[in-house]
């Protein structure tokens, strides 16, 4: 946390039983303290495809577990990868058995674009896994974000 934000507090109320799995959640997990865990949880929210603006630029992962017998889907996906290349980082290959495989391929871009190629990755016959995990907004570091006084 950069040292010139400021802190703001909140109460947040929960049924009891809630607080003790958070409690032991959060000791499992390796915090200090409930406001660090719960800065995570937020972060985490807000970095959910479908509460990012679509030409936001954007960097993460697809990851996908694919039947690479099924008819032609290794050329497909190769050739859906080489139309969104100006998205796609970098790629990882790994063969899970005989027939699956899992793919989790690095992609910074609009968002429009990333959610169109894993929608595109996903609907393919013979892909059993895609998801798209964004892990990073450009230009929502902490310096750059704007507190809303009526929320605290």
């Amino acid at each position: 946390m950069n040292e010139k934000e400021t802190l703001v507090r909140f109460g947040i109320s929960m049924p009891q039983f809630l607080i003790e799995q958070f409690d032991a959640l959060i000791v499992n997990q390796g915090y200090d303290n409930r406001s660090e865990a719960v800065r995570d949880l937020v972060r985490r929210a807000l970095l959910a495809p479908s509460n990012i603006v679509p030409e936001q630029l954007a960097a993460g992962t697809i990851v996908m577990v694919y039947d690479h017998h099924v008819s032609d889907l290794p050329v497909v996906l190769t050739e859906l990868q080489h139309d969104y290349h100006q998205e796609i980082n970098s790629t990882l290959h790994t063969h899970l058995n005989y027939h699956q495989c899992l793919e989790v391929i690095v992609v910074r871009g609009v968002v429009r674009r990333l959610r169109e190629l894993h929608q595109r990755i996903q609907v393919l016959k013979g892909v059993s896994y895609a998801e798209l995990s964004v892990t990073h907004i450009d230009g929502q570091e902490p310096s750059s974000h704007q507190h809303n006084p009526q929320h605290s």
